[in-house]
């Protein structure tokens, strides 16, 4: 189990990271206020589901893996990028073609997806837990990779929490801006930019690990 000495220092410095404005935090805010609360607890589920693979990867020893392997870095930062790019592109396009009345609320399992992919696809995550986790872990208090595996749901279960909270708030807000045509295109649009700034960050990552 956990070396409980280390567990509140863990909880403050995982609340902390956890409220930093982050990619996924933009992306769940982007979705919400184009499409609602309901797509931001969504969304937020979605990072959770990633998380889980991340986590997991982790507690396994796959960040050594793709550390010490540059060109699979690179690769999954690149699909990332061209993932958010082609979203954000769809996502400026459709801006034209808001209706009058209320926009229309795409498919939950659609919502649910990209929110998946977009955390998936930013391997930095799996690289920080390898990173921070092990900080936390005491020789004697059970396997390593338990110890691991049990402060990436600690992890998780926060970020989803404060991940939830920031897309209800965010498609609330979303909801009372939309309440014209003109209003919808410009949410729509400041989403689809937050895209295109998420997919420019992933590219950028991957030309700085290629060129290193």
């Amino acid at each position: 189990m956990l070396d409980l000495t280390l567990l509140p220092a863990y909880l403050a410095a995982v609340a902390v990271i956890t409220v930093a404005p982050g990619p996924d935090a933009a992306y769940i805010v982007a979705v919400a206020l184009e499409r609602g609360p309901r797509a931001g607890l969504v969304s937020a589920t979605g990072m959770a589901l990633g998380m889980v693979v991340h986590v997991t990867a982790a507690a396994l020893g796959l960040a050594v893996l793709l550390r010490s392997t540059p060109a699979a870095l690179v690769l999954v930062e690149l699909a990332g990028g061209l993932y958010l790019g082609r979203l954000a592109v769809t996502t400026i396009r459709s801006a034209r073609e808001v209706p009058d009345a209320a926009p229309r609320t795409p498919p939950e399992h659609q919502v649910l997806r990209r929110a998946v992919l977009t955390n998936l696809l930013n391997p930095k995550t799996v690289l920080f837990f390898a990173a921070f986790l092990p900080r936390f872990t005491s020789p004697g208090h059970g396997p390593l990779w338990l110890q691991l595996l049990i402060l990436g749901l600690i992890f998780l279960v926060m970020g989803l929490l404060w991940d939830s909270t920031i897309g209800l708030c965010a498609g609330r807000l979303g909801q009372g801006l939309v309440r014209g045509r003109r209003t919808a295109v410009t949410v729509n649009t400041i989403a689809g930019v937050t895209f295109a700034a998420l997919a420019a960050f992933l590219l950028q990552e991957a030309a700085t690990t290629a060129m290193a």
